[in-house]
């Protein structure tokens, strides 16, 4: 069962903090606007209609929810929050959706997201602490320790780093030199030469995999460049609405599903008007 709390609009004001306001959808789920400020009473119609929710008075929500981590905006928000901007909803800051739960034995990801008892205003706050700096005593145990997959040749570089300086290495250092010089990174062993037999090869394995686009280049724009590539697509017409905030009406003349009615132009055929 759902319990509502509601605070006066003009504590909040007082307090000038950032506010949330929430929406419940058609399809039973609760969504959460949080603002940069107060919001204004003419985007609510806007986000009504967005959403295809109504706005809940309460600034308090209890039950059960599950949505995404505080720390984690999710691309869902971001694509909402750029749409009300488009809309001239300027003070939107971030905007999630929160499924409503029978109980507490909701199934969900937990990487991801969070099983809620209670949605407030304190919902995106986030009041996690910087753990203290860690220096490291012996790098190839951290490494195991962590998972980090350092090779001894890094464990001696690194080891050496740490004699330069006289200073142990951090944790940070360490962790990021394990990232910034893997494989996945730096591409050592895949994109490194090889030596068979006393004899260098001519190629690499990435330049090989790279031949088989530059024989065969087809549709292809660009590849292997920044870890992204592009393909010839199709030229295709976007539709978009007159302004962003509603919808358009427009009238099609043809061979549709509707009684024949005159045309406004007084040529035959069937009219119907589309809602979009």
């Amino acid at each position: 069962m759902l319990q509502f709390i509601v605070v006066p609009k003009f504590v909040r004001l007082f307090l000038n903090r950032k506010m949330i306001v929430f929406f419940k959808t058609q399809t039973s789920k609760i969504i959460a606007v949080q603002y940069s400020e107060s919001y204004k009473n003419e985007d609510i119609p806007k986000l009504n209609w967005l959403l295809a929710a109504e706005k809940l008075e309460e600034e308090s929500i209890s039950g059960f929810f599950v949505g995404p981590r505080a720390e984690m905006v999710s691309p869902w928000s971001t694509n909402a929050v750029e749409i009300t901007q488009n809309m001239g909803i300027s003070s939107v800051i971030r905007m999630e959706e929160f499924k409503i739960e029978n109980s507490g034995k909701a199934v969900y990801d937990k990487m991801l997201e969070v099983l809620y008892t209670q949605l407030n205003q304190e919902l995106f706050t986030i009041n996690i602490q910087p753990e203290p700096i860690k220096y490291i005593d012996d790098i190839a145990a951290y490494s195991q320790q962590e998972g980090l997959a350092l090779s001894d040749e890094e464990v001696t570089y690194l080891d050496n780093v740490s004699k330069k300086n006289n200073r142990k290495l951090t944790d940070s250092e360490v962790f990021g030199f394990s990232q910034v010089n893997s494989e996945h990174c730096r591409h050592k062993i895949f994109n490194g030469t090889f030596i068979i037999d006393g004899k260098e090869k001519p190629a690499s394995l990435f330049s090989l995999i790279r031949k088989t686009s530059e024989q065969n280049p087809n549709t292809i724009v660009s590849a292997y460049k920044d870890n992204v590539s592009f393909v010839q697509g199709p030229k295709a017409m976007q539709f978009a609405p007159k302004t962003q905030h509603q919808s358009d009406f427009f009238e099609v003349i043809g061979h549709l599903p509707s009684p024949p009615v005159p045309s406004p132009a007084g040529r035959g055929g069937n009219k119907k008007t589309l809602n979009l």
